[in-house]
């Protein structure tokens, strides 16, 4: 997105482009958009109604989708003159270097400012106004309401205050916009309110944007510092052929462990959500760099987990979201996949072959409650399905994933399933799954040690207020998805499978990524440990091999799940005593009583299963190269041989 200044020359294109890569370099957001700045230090000349005032002049900020009184999608003066005005408190001197404006977020209505004038100020009260020459500078704003537009200042100006005063706008519309500022805080050693809210982090990690080849080149680095811990794959190829890289971390890297859980992130399903992206490979780093370290914890879990971290599940989206840059990428760029495909609803809709199977009394044919097979015209060629959603779902039929968290941006809140509504007709309906109590256990271990997620202080991301669950929510409660990863692991796989949206601002500048790293660490870390609670064990037949697909159900719990290939399983459970039932195709099922604790560590629960009468007899004949017979058959088979004799 290039500068976009009335008065500049076209001569002086390059001096503008190096001057717009050295400013956003020194000088990052102010914070409108991440909700550093507070709604306090945002003030406008007038407003149309609560629902459009100052605090809700932010960029990329969203209205609420019926764009009532309390969340509407931008600033919107009260009337449409040149002494509308709206202005941020800094708080302490700021060398303001540039603005960007974007227009109204409506599903209905086009309003954006065209061009408006910069002003600051150190006291509210004298302001001065941005000249070029001896005239006040006019700066060119939005020719419409999304893509975001940055003006840079011809000569950094130092202030408290900053001001923009529209000076003309869409004809159809109304004074509308929403903005970031550039600006670097001056030190100040007495400003007692900037050193309180002041984040440091002592993780010696790289802090930075990763394009394609960075990330696949820090992965390397990982991998050579931990060539014991860490293994490099990947599980497929993006549209553009972009190999999905995925970094293994366990003490023997490329093999299942019987007995051992294997947990996976997932980040960048929307390319343009690139927070989880970095954070996964900041966990990456700090997980290798805490282990040659000897961290207690971290040995523990690298030893008794085997972990799998996919950052980049949409690289095309990425490259597109990070050529436009942090600011003015937009709400959108690079969301899709290449094919425009959205990976978060692009899985097979499990739930209504479930839901109908129920409501019509499994007739005329059973459905099972897990392991729900995938319809055959998804798995057709020309089936609108991503090549990046066909990897995933290779990639969890491979690995018997037990626990999984995919990253997302724009919101602050973790989700857990259902994420479609039973109700056809309704867009927004409690959801639960059998296994409810279990999610909400899982949501609130992210979302209890995260920074701010249940800070009941902090304000709203865009419209939705999840303080009531404590910065948890039920997916189909919030807003409908059909074919979301989160349904398919659930009725596909063993993997209980989370949405966590890790911050208000999808794409934030570098300088905010030590800060999100502080905010998100601790869950990450206790989110990875939550695939230790409940039971495990290995379900055997009476010579002790391990028995593949046998089911595991839980009594008042109408969710079964499977044993891996050497008949290992993990059913993750929260504290009480259950009672729990193996049982195979063969076999005579076998129940027993299971006790889960409080203290972390799943509970060992073995099952030792017995042949069945007739699965002995198979066995037998098949050894001596004969089919087993069925007695009743026989004794027919006589009876009809007696009466021709007796014929």
């Amino acid at each position: 997105m290039k500068t976009r200044s009335s008065e500049k020359a076209a001569s002086d294109d390059h001096q503008v482009r190096v001057a717009h890569e050295d400013v956003r370099e020194s000088c990052p957001p102010l914070g409108l958009e991440t909700l550093k700045i507070t709604d306090f230090q945002l003030h406008a000349s007038t407003a149309k109604r609560y629902g459009l005032g100052a605090h809700r002049g932010r960029l990329n900020i969203q209205a609420g989708i019926n764009e009532n009184d309390f969340y509407d999608g931008a600033w919107c003066a009260g009337r449409n003159d040149l002494h509308q005005w709206i202005e941020v408190d800094a708080r302490r001197l700021t060398r303001f270097t540039g603005v960007i404006t974007q227009g109204r977020n409506s599903l209905w209505l086009s309003d954006w400012v065209t061009s408006y004038k910069v002003m600051v100020s150190n006291d509210s009260h004298t302001w001065v106004t941005v000249k070029n020459g001896s005239g006040d500078m006019i700066f060119q704003g939005n020719s419409e309401k999304e893509i975001p537009i940055l003006n840079e200042l011809p000569v950094p100006m130092v202030a408290r205050y900053i001001r923009v005063n529209p000076q003309s706008w869409f004809d159809n519309g109304s004074i509308c916009m929403r903005m970031e500022i550039l600006g670097c805080p001056l030190p100040d050693p007495n400003n007692y309110y900037h050193r309180r809210n002041e984040m440091t982090t002592t993780d010696d990690l790289d802090f930075k944007h990763h394009n394609y080849k960075e990330m696949r080149q820090l992965m390397k680095v990982v991998n050579e510092m931990c060539p014991n811990i860490t293994r490099i794959y990947n599980i497929g190829k993006s549209h553009q052929g972009l190999k999905l890289y995925a970094v293994e971390i366990s003490d023997h890297p490329g093999e299942h462990e019987v007995g051992e859980p294997e947990f996976h992130y997932i980040a960048g399903a929307h390319g343009n959500e690139v927070l989880g992206r970095e954070l996964l490979l900041l966990l990456v780093q700090f997980l290798c760099q805490e282990y040659l370290a000897r961290n207690a914890r971290i040995i523990r879990l690298v030893e008794e987990t085997r972990i799998h971290i996919l950052p980049s599940l949409n690289p095309d989206g990425y490259e597109k979201a990070y050529e436009g840059g942090s600011e003015l990428g937009g709400w959108s760029l690079g969301r899709w996949t290449h094919d425009g495909i959205d990976i978060n609803n692009n899985f097979p809709d499990l739930n209504t072959l479930l839901w109908e199977a129920e409501d019509r009394q499994n007739v005329p044919r059973k459905v099972p409650n897990h392991y729900i097979a995938i319809p055959e015209w998804f798995l057709s060629e020309n089936a609108t399905v991503a090549a990046e959603t066909r990897a995933v779902i290779a990639w969890m039929e491979k690995i018997p994933f037990v626990l999984g968290g995919n990253l997302q941006g724009g919101e602050l809140v973790v989700a857990y399933p259902y994420d479609l509504v039973r109700s056809p007709w309704k867009t927004q309906e409690h959801t639960p799954t059998p296994d409810d109590h279990v999610f909400r256990w899982l949501a609130y271990s992210y979302a209890s040690t995260h920074r701010l997620m249940t800070d009941a202080r902090r304000r709203v991301c865009h419209t939705e207020d999840f303080q009531k669950e404590e910065g948890t929510v039920n997916g189909a409660s919030w807003h409908t998805v059909a074919g979301s990863l989160n349904d398919f692991s659930y009725l596909h796989t063993n993997c209980f499978e989370l949405s966590i949206y890790v911050g208000c601002d999808k794409y934030p500048h570098e300088s905010q990524l030590p800060e999100e790293w502080e905010n998100n660490r601790e869950s990450l870390i206790v989110f990875m440990e939550q695939v230790h609670r409940g039971i495990k064990g290995l379900v055997r037949d009476s010579h002790g091999k391990g028995i593949p697909n046998a089911v595991i159900s839980v009594e008042g719990v109408n969710h079964d799940i499977r044993t891996a290939n050497d008949g290992d399983y993990w059913r993750l459970l929260n504290p009480g005593e259950y009672v729990v039932t193996a049982k195979a195709e063969g076999f005579t099922a076998s129940t027993k009583n299971c006790m889960v604790g409080y203290d972390m560590g799943a509970t060992r629960c073995d099952f030792t299963l017995s042949k069945t009468n007739m699965a002995r007899i198979r066995e037998i004949m098949e050894k001596f190269g004969k089919q087993p017979v069925s007695l009743p058959a026989r004794r027919l088979k006589l009876r009809g041989r007696k009466r021709r004799q007796r014929g």
